[in-house]
C-alpha cells in the first residue's frame, strides 16, 4: 500500500479577455507574471494553445494562461499559507465544498480574485485576476481524498 501524501501543488491562471488588451505585452503580463512569483515563490511558464478556435479568436502558438508547479518545501509552506491566512480572508468563507475533490482525488480551489493572498498589495495592482490552485495527492479515491485533505488541515465543509 502506497503511503498518502500532497505529491504538487498547481497554481493557475488564464488570461482571456485581458490578451485583447492593447498593452497586454508591455503592461499586464509581466504584472500578472510578478505577482504569481510573489504569491508562489516561483516564477510561472507561460501556457500556448494548442490549437486555433475561431469563435475565441485564439490562434495555436498564443498564450492563454500562465502556471506555477510546486513541489517539496515551497508546496508545503504555500499549503500552510493558503489553510491559515488565504483562504479565512476570503469573503462568506464557509468552507471547501466537498464535491471539488475529483474522482482521481486532486482538490481544486478556484479564487476569483488575486487579492486575497497577503503578498498582493491592492493599491498597487492595476488588473484584477482569478486563479485556480490544484492540490494533487497520491491517494487516487475521493472519500479517501477526503479524509486527507481534513488531516492536512484544509477546511472542507462536511459532506451531506
Amino acid at each position: 500500500m502506497r503511503s498518502k501524501n500532497l505529491e504538487k501543488i498547481i497554481v493557475a491562471t488564464g488570461v482571456g479577455k485581458l490578451r485583447q488588451n492593447s498593452q497586454f505585452d508591455s503592461t499586464i503580463l509581466p504584472e500578472m507574471t510578478k505577482d504569481l512569483a510573489a504569491i508562489t515563490g516561483q516564477k510561472p511558464v507561460s501556457r500556448p494553445a494548442r490549437k486555433s478556435i475561431a469563435g475565441f479568436k485564439l490562434r495555436e502558438g498564443n498564450l492563454v494562461g500562465l502556471k506555477i508547479t510546486l513541489r517539496g518545501k515551497r508546496m508545503r509552506d504555500f499549503l500552510n499559507r493558503l489553510v491559515n491566512v488565504v483562504l479565512p480572508r476570503v469573503r462568506d468563507f464557509r468552507g471547501i465544498d466537498p464535491k471539488q475533490i475529483d474522482r482521481e482525488g486532486n482538490l481544486t480551489i478556484g479564487f476569483r480574485d488575486h487579492n486575497v493572498f497577503p503578498e498582493i498589495s491592492p493599491e498597487d495592482t492595476k488588473h484584477d485576476f482569478g486563479l485556480q490552485v490544484t492540490l494533487v495527492s497520491s491517494v487516487k479515491d475521493a472519500g479517501e481524498a477526503y479524509d486527507f485533505y481534513k488531516e492536512l488541515g484544509v477546511p472542507l465543509m462536511d459532506k451531506k
